[in-house]
């Protein structure tokens, strides 16, 4: 395939867009979000993209049509997905179930998989393009709780393309989902993993009570600034494959040398990004990890559960000490704020969230950093097989934009698996950042052929 080409410019020729609705009549009925989903945080729209090979075996047979009749009759059983977002007493969001569908457009790219180049990874050329963004369809309320854009390419192959309103659903519901579409696509009558709504499992408790310490809903002024400028972002994508991995675990302690590849990359991105922004000393950083709490109940929370089961524990210290500390120091802090997720943290979050009145988590000096790895993206098949590249569309994403990356699983040109990092920063903070991590990797031997293959795309 060729080479990487940031620069790739095509077009896209859309239908006008359309409603999907539910292929057989469904309820009418008002189903509310639970207190984890409802949340400030979760307000915002997140684009995820899916990229198919061409399938001589599915040749004459179109994409677009097999998707569009597979998602009318997957909406038959999610068809909450197919209502609209209402809002009620003290902010609680409620999903009226309509019916009127989700948006659904269909397209054509004079471009080829292959252009795009050998390592398909964010960020995309032209995403806009693959993922149009209607007039009037980005609002949380009242609007459309879905958005799915399939593009032909003239190689035969084709792009998915799909927004979610976040409130419905975190990764693992939305995999779900898509896997219900792609299983319902390639014939089946219902979806193997029949959805589960069940909100209510993840309400606050009568009276509400947080008895944990929630920092990551700490009420921070923004004094100095230091919340990160929407101009003149630059937007940088790096795989750590196994030899990046191994020298940053040699870069700590022995006994921290167990930790969890989220963990270690965590720390390094902390550390880096701290170090890129140049902060006051003095001030507090943070460290957002997405954490899964679906396996943390007893009894765990019912297969099919297809909302979000996720909390954000925020790991906490100043810039000063992340400059000036080992790596071990942020490793040590992440690892035990990941640890402090139990059942009893998952609801003194949805009781926190009822008393302060659902509140967004902190952004002052703060980064989101959320494992996708396991999702299981790449894995959805329409009937073309599993996805050249499954998983965000973008990195930055967010009800506030430019604080969140997400680990995305990569097999890189030279057949390793690793994982690709896409990273948005301001263009001189960035410049920095690639300097402190190209410093921290050459700490340890690195073979030249390897060296700087983590800067895999810019824009």
């Amino acid at each position: 395939m060729a080479s990487p080409s940031t620069s790739l410019v095509f077009k896209v020729h859309r239908r006008e867009p359309e409603l999907i609705t539910p292929a057989k009549p469904t309820p009418h009925e008002f189903k509310p979000l639970s207190d984890i989903d409802d949340q400030d945080g979760l307000r915002f729209q997140i684009p995820v993209i899916q990229f198919y090979k061409y399938d001589p075996s599915m040749e004459g047979i179109d994409p677009v049509v097999v998707i569009r009749e597979a998602l009318a009759k997957t909406l038959v059983f999610y068809y909450p997905f197919a209502g609209r977002l209402r809002e009620g007493p003290e902010r609680k969001l409620i999903v009226e179930c309509t019916g009127e569908g989700v948006l659904f457009i269909e397209a054509d790219a004079d471009v080829a998989l292959q252009e795009f180049g050998d390592s398909l990874q964010p960020p995309f050329p032209c995403l806009e393009e693959l993922l149009y963004d209607v007039p009037g369809s980005s609002g949380v309320l009242n609007s459309p709780l879905l958005l799915i854009q399939v593009t032909r390419l003239k190689c035969g192959g084709f792009i998915f393309s799909l927004r979610l309103n976040h409130t419905m659903s975190d990764a693992p519901g939305l995999v779900q989902f898509m896997s219900a579409v792609g299983e319902m696509a390639r014939g089946a009558q219902a979806p193997s993993i029949l959805p589960t709504w069940e909100r209510q499992l993840l309400n606050s408790r009568n009276p509400p009570r947080a008895t944990c310490i929630h920092r990551e809903y700490d009420e921070v002024i923004d004094t100095k600034g230091t919340i990160i400028p929407l101009d003149d972002m630059a937007h940088q994508s790096f795989f750590f494959g196994p030899t990046e991995i191994s020298a940053l675990r040699r870069l700590v302690p022995r006994d921290l040398r167990q930790c969890s590849t989220f963990e270690l990359l965590t720390a390094c991105l902390w550390k880096c990004r701290t170090i890129a922004l140049r902060p006051d000393p003095q001030e507090e950083m943070r460290i957002i990890c997405i954490v899964n709490g679906r396996n943390k109940f007893n009894p765990p929370l019912p297969t099919g559960y297809y909302g979000n089961g996720f909390v954000f524990p925020v790991a906490v210290a100043t810039a000063g000490e992340l400059f000036e500390k080992p790596l071990g120091f942020a490793l040590k802090l992440i690892k035990n704020v990941k640890n402090s997720v139990t059942e009893e943290y998952m609801r003194s979050v949805a009781d926190l969230m009822v008393i302060k009145g659902r509140p967004h988590f902190t952004v002052v000096r703060s980064y989101l950093v959320s494992d996708v790895t396991r999702a299981g993206f790449g894995e959805v098949d329409f009937g073309w097989g599993k996805a050249a590249y499954g998983g965000p569309a973008k990195g930055g994403v967010g009800a506030i934009p430019g604080v969140a990356s997400f680990y995305i699983p990569l097999k890189n040109k030279e057949g390793e698996n690793g994982i690709v990092l896409p990273i948005c920063l301001p263009a001189q903070a960035m410049e920095r950042f690639v300097k402190e991590l190209k410093g921290m990797l050459e700490e340890q031997p690195i073979s030249e052929a390897t060296k700087y293959k983590f800067i895999v795309s810019a824009l």
